[in-house]
Formats: C-alpha cells, sequence, structure tokens
C-alpha cells in the first residue's frame, strides 16, 4: 500500500511536470507573439523572376513592384529580408514559400 507521504511525492511530481509544460507553452507564445523576426528568401537557379515575383505577391501580399525590387535583391545579394512581423505569422508564410519552391527561413532580429 502506498504511504500517504509517497502519495503526496507523486502528486507533486506530476503537478510539478505539468506546471513545466504549461510554463513552456506560455513562454513559446509569447515568444512567437510578441518578438519580430525575419523571413529571409535565398537565390537559387531554377526560379524566375517571374515565379518569385508572383509568389511575393500572392503569398506574402506585398505589391508587384515591391515583389520586383524584392526579388531583385534576392538575386544580386544572394538572400533579402522580404517581411518582418511576430514568428506566429512569418511561419504560413514561409511554410508556403518553400512549398512553391523557394528558399526561405525565418530568423530572429534579435
Amino acid at each position: 500500500m502506498y504511504t500517504s507521504s509517497l502519495k503526496e511525492a507523486q502528486f507533486k511530481n506530476i503537478y510539478n511536470t505539468a506546471v513545466e509544460e504549461l510554463e513552456e507553452v506560455v513562454v513559446e507564445e509569447l515568444t512567437d507573439v510578441g518578438a519580430n523576426s525575419e523571413l529571409i528568401v535565398y537565390n537559387d537557379d531554377h526560379n524566375t523572376f517571374d515565379w518569385v515575383i508572383q509568389c511575393f505577391v500572392e503569398v506574402i501580399g506585398h505589391t508587384f513592384e515591391q515583389s520586383e525590387q524584392l526579388s531583385l535583391l534576392v538575386h544580386y545579394k544572394g538572400k533579402a529580408a522580404v517581411k518582418t512581423a511576430p514568428m506566429n505569422v512569418l511561419k504560413p508564410l514561409k511554410n508556403e514559400l518553400v512549398n512553391r519552391g523557394l528558399s526561405a527561413v525565418i530568423e530572429s532580429c534579435d
């Protein structure tokens, strides 16, 4: 049979584990929402200017002119930050750009 001190110790262990997991989730959500990050797109040898511009217009919501300028920066500098926003905003944009064949990552602005 369990003693009351053993039951209490098990409860404390379960409680502390649950609290630690909850704290991790809260910290992650605060980091995702509050801190700005940059969506970086890298140059490659297989996507055309037209395709990259179309992706920037459709996925990120930039104007044609903004998208054209960014595609030139990506081409000539090797990479460019195409959007700055909280991580939770950038994640789906990055995923969609990658699904369309672009090389994209998210970097912290810190």
